[in-house]
């Protein structure tokens, strides 16, 4: 088969497409043909190497794919030869073939198209195990989304406000603000040109928000907990501006604050099955009645995949930046 090979650690034009093995298919996982790949700013920490890929698996970038199920492993039950899938990766989405645990798999949800379907498994995954699973957003509670316009934000307007809750986002421009608007944001914010805090206040009448998502890490660490409700959670989900910083016990104690982070991709297959099942059950619902929907800023083919990370990291999309093998 043909996949997006890291040549060497570096920028995006260390990204080639080569002539590779097929993927060797184990007990308990099925080999999907791959018809759809979303990328994930954890595809360019692995090419610069500052993540590597988890001990174990495909060497290859892509932790969401779509296509269609072409073998399946011994202990494999619910799944068949020709069904349409969409699936949660540890690493090989930029191929043509990959091989996934059965339980991190999910159907394509009917409306959605094969090729769009792969843009639900990781944000799907990750905005209901940090927002809704831990973090235990409610209907009626304020949530604010740094970085709004993004795959994950884009996606966790959509299905907060599908939930009942009161939308806080943050972004760069009025493009991407007017977007997140158009997906059901209440309020929303150009960092730029606006303290995020300050409008949180006022628009809270100074109580502040109940939860907060978070990639940025040290450049808004402390305004995040000044920006939290009594009972406030704040879940980290990356660290892009920095990861050291300085923390005030007493703001934690005052406002009985819960600080929590996690990823993804480093979870075991149990663990990420139990989310998948998760989401299947409660977003899935969700996406099925036309409440939350794909966005798709701009698919490239697999061998442009150099030209589809430059503009992942111009971080001028909105929403999710897709492969076509």
């Amino acid at each position: 088969m043909k996949a997006v090979v890291v040549t060497v650690l570096g920028g995006p034009e260390v990204l080639q497409l080569q002539q590779v093995e097929d993927p060797e298919l184990k007990d308990g996982e099925v080999l999907i043909k791959v018809k759809a790949a979303a990328l994930n700013r954890l595809d360019s920490f692995q090419r610069q190497g500052v993540f590597a890929p988890p001990p174990g698996s495909s060497p290859y970038p892509g932790l969401e794919c779509s296509g269609i199920i072409e073998a399946i492993g011994k202990h494999v039950s619910r799944w068949k030869v020709g069904d349409q899938v969409c699936a949660l990766l540890c690493g090989g989405g930029y191929a043509e073939k990959v091989a996934v645990p059965a339980g991190q798999v999910l159907p394509v949800p009917p409306g959605i198209s094969l090729k769009d379907a792969a843009t639900f498994p990781e944000v799907a995954c990750t905005v209901w195990s940090t927002i809704f699973m831990m973090s235990r957003l409610s209907s009626g509670e304020t949530l604010l989304i740094h970085g709004g316009s993004s795959g994950i934000g884009t996606f966790a307007i959509q299905m907060a406000k599908y939930w009942g809750a009161r939308v806080f986002v943050t972004a760069g421009s009025e493009e991407k603000l007017a977007a997140c608007k158009d997906l059901g944001a209440d309020v929303c914010i150009n960092y730029k040109t606006e303290d995020f805090v300050v409008r949180v206040k006022e628009e809270t009448g100074g109580k502040g928000v109940d939860v907060i998502l978070d990639s940025l890490g040290q450049a808004y660490f402390r305004r995040n907990l000044d920006s939290l409700n009594f009972d406030g959670r704040l879940f980290l989900i990356g660290t892009m501006s920095g990861s050291v910083t300085e923390l005030d016990l007493r703001v934690v104690l005052s406002k009985r604050l819960t600080i929590q982070a996690a990823g993804l991709r480093v979870r075991s297959p149990e663990n990420k099955a139990v989310i998948i099942r998760e989401v299947e059950e409660n977003v899935w619902p969700a996406i099925v009645a036309g409440k939350v929907k794909p966005v798709v800023y701009k698919h490239f083919p697999l061998s442009e995949a150099a030209e589809a990370h430059q503009l992942m990291e111009t971080s001028q999309h909105i929403g999710k930046i897709l492969l076509f093998p």
